[in-house]
């Protein structure tokens, strides 16, 4: 199955309502790997690979994410693969 990296920035109220955790849920019941972390200006980053169905469920699921979540934009940009598998983290 032909796999997909995407590289992703999540605005809205995004920080503080547990958006990492609920993503980092999400992607381990999906079976993608990746990272998710905040960024100082109130975004989320993630990057997420994976079969390529499995990436396009996660980037789906981002445009609500959490339930505390207001999401207001979801950019994403598309990467080369890089053979990750399995493991998706919390970056602090």
């Amino acid at each position: 199955m032909p796999n997909r990296r995407v590289h992703i920035v999540v605005h809205g109220w995004v920080q503080g309502v547990y958006f990492r955790a609920h993503t980092a849920d999400e992607a381990q019941r999906l079976g993608v790997a990746g990272w998710v972390r905040n960024r100082p200006d109130g975004t989320v980053e993630a990057v997420v690979e994976g079969e390529t169905e499995k990436v396009a469920a996660m980037i789906h699921w981002l445009h609500s994410g959490s339930p505390g979540a207001t999401v207001t934009r979801v950019q994403t940009a598309e990467e080369n693969p890089a053979g990750e598998v399995g493991e998706f983290t919390i970056r602090y």
